[in-house]
């Protein structure tokens, strides 16, 4: 054996610093920002948890067959791996500067090893905005060179962090591995047992586990638990992988395969597997009889604000066929702007019954996705048109078939489709009118240059329900309470999430449920205004930490880049 690292070949024994080591050449980590440097979370101590020096992430340059690489391992023994303040910007930072790296002409490759249950809870929307972060950086990066994600240990790869390596050019998995959004836990508090029963553990492995995953083609690679198995397997995706390919980009192929789904009875792992396996090529995929939904929304279907709102911006103004009557889409012109609207909304009829009061689900992710690229498309030779996301979202979609069928990947698309047009120069605005919560609002709102929301009690942003939250974490919700008065992040009103620094404005007076001629005009006027603002600014995210309440709210996060940009060569 060429490195000994512990006295068995085993992977998942191993500490995140371990893992850094086994996976780049030997003798070149070199960690940034090491525990001695003590950046650690402000915010834990307050609510009476020990923090970690290096808050979870391990970043360590090195090389990986002699090209540069950064590596960024999630320690999942701490917290769970849980994403706040501090490691978020860890691996968003480390990600940016991988982007710099080869917009510079230095080619540097870029590993996640991920054993993370997603937002850390007790930092609630601190996690959230990093999260997003990386979402970008995956994107911007992917451009030059492929970004791989490791899946190995029990943990698993949960929420926001699930669309992250949804996001990535290759995904590594071992048997052990988990790739999922929504916690069985969170599924069975939000859905009910008979939904699924979080405590059976092999139905939770056979629908998520990393061999079913390599098996529907939610995975690119299964290795045993063997760290110089891994290590091989990152080199040799670089061998052949091209730079900007990924399993998020392929639409119409998971458009076409959702189609292909009979759901009316409940699909099982195996069944999935017989037949998902054997759909290689896009034209036997065709082949297959379709299953598709009528085109029409389901009786009994409620107002939302959502659909109030996108039908009085878009009245009289050209419908976008989307696919589905849960997705809608429009073609506008606000002043001389050319705009495309989309919102999600309910519908009573929703084959994927999880999915009927506005939850964006897997067929959401995927047709909002098709409808931004299509505008990307029509626009690639004339000037780019702003895509304004409406969002009022109270979450993805918890079941069993959204979880078997990959909704991290449906969300991880429609990230991608706003991320994309962002950077080919459309402005993406998102304006908030009711719920921003979790997944679906990673999925549709946070990729735009801007957002604006409307101040409103009824204006929601946090990272899942209240009564979820206090199981994942096992505290009371009157706990939840007394930390929201500490930390603004874990508060769910839109004016401490305002004070995070994200909001580019927050527009006051507007009536939400029946809004006025004068609402709409006002709301108009603040589209236009962040529209042409999006136009002179970095198609990047970066303008989120550069507003006054960043400044002071999300001061570490600022601290960690700068620290970085320090240690990088």
């Amino acid at each position: 054996m060429r490195r000994q690292l512990r006295y068995t070949n085993s992977f998942i024994e191993l500490s995140a610093r371990e893992r850094a080591k086994a996976v780049l050449d030997e003798g070149s980590f070199r960690e940034l920002l090491d525990p001695f440097q003590r950046i650690e979370s402000p915010h834990l101590a307050i609510q009476g948890i020990v923090p970690q020096s290096d808050d979870g992430v391990v970043v360590a340059k090195g090389t990986i067959d002699g090209e540069p690489a950064v590596l960024v391992s999630v320690d999942g023994r701490f917290q769970g791996g849980g994403i706040g303040e501090v490691s978020g910007a860890k691996i968003a930072g480390a990600l940016e500067m991988a982007l710099h790296d080869n917009q510079a002409g230095i080619p540097t490759r870029a590993v996640l090893l991920l054993e993370t249950g997603g937002v850390r809870l007790q930092e609630g929307n601190y996690g959230l905005l990093a999260i997003a972060e990386i979402h970008a950086a995956i994107v911007a990066l992917r451009r030059y060179r492929p970004v791989v994600c490791i899946i190995a240990g029990m943990i698993g790869c949960f929420g926001g962090m699930s669309i992250a390596a949804g996001l990535c050019s290759a995904i590594i998995m071992t048997k052990q591995g988990r790739l999922q959004l929504n916690g069985p836990e969170v599924i069975e508090q939000e859905a009910g047992i008979e939904e699924l029963d979080s405590r059976n553990r092999r139905l939770v492995w056979s629908m998520s586990g990393g061999e079913q995953r390599y098996a529907i083609g939610l995975a690119d690679r299964l290795v045993d638990d063997d760290w110089e198995e891994i290590r091989d397997a990152v080199r040799a995706i670089y061998r052949i992988r091209e730079s900007n390919s990924s399993r998020s980009s392929q639409v119409d192929r998971f458009l076409c395969r959702l189609s292909k789904l009979d759901i009316q009875e409940r699909l099982t792992p195996d069944a999935l597997r017989n037949l998902w396996g054997r759909l290689g090529h896009p034209e036997r995929e065709s082949a297959l009889p379709s299953f598709g939904q009528d085109l029409v929304a389901g009786e009994g279907m409620k107002n939302s604000r959502g659909r109030t709102f996108f039908e009085r911006l878009t009245k009289s103004h050209e419908q976008v066929p989307t696919g589905i009557p849960s997705v809608l889409s429009a073609d506008s012109q606000l002043g001389q702007e050319r705009v495309r609207m989309i919102a999600v909304v309910n519908d009573a009829g929703n084959r994927f019954y999880r999915a009927r009061n506005g939850e964006v689900g897997l067929d959401e992710g995927w047709r909002i996705a098709d409808c931004v690229r299509r505008a990307v498309e029509e626009d690639k030779d004339r000037d780019k048109r702003a895509i304004v996301a409406i969002v009022d979202v109270p979450g993805q979609a918890y079941g069993y078939s959204e979880e078997l069928l990959g909704i991290h990947q449906s969300c991880a698309a429609a990230a991608d489709a706003y991320a994309t047009a962002r950077l080919a120069g459309h402005p993406v605005i998102a304006l908030i009118v009711g719920l921003a919560i979790s997944g679906a609002f990673l999925a549709h709102g946070l990729q735009a240059n801007r957002i604006i929301a409307l101040d409103d009690a009824g204006v929601t942003v946090q990272v899942m329900s209240k009564q979820s939250a206090a199981r994942v974490t096992r505290r009371r919700m009157e706990e939840l309470d007394e930390a929201a008065c500490r930390i603004a992040a874990t508060a769910y009103d839109v004016k401490s999430f305002a004070t995070l620094g994200a909001l580019h404005q927050m527009l006051v007076g507007i009536h939400p449920d029946q809004p006025t001629s004068y609402d709409i005009e006002a709301i108009e006027s603040a589209l236009l205004t962040a529209i042409a603002d999006a136009r002179q600014s970095p198609a990047d995210l970066s303008s989120r930490l550069q507003s006054v309440q960043a400044q002071a709210s999300r001061s570490l996060s600022i601290l960690v880049r700068r620290k970085l940009v320090e240690q990088w060569n």
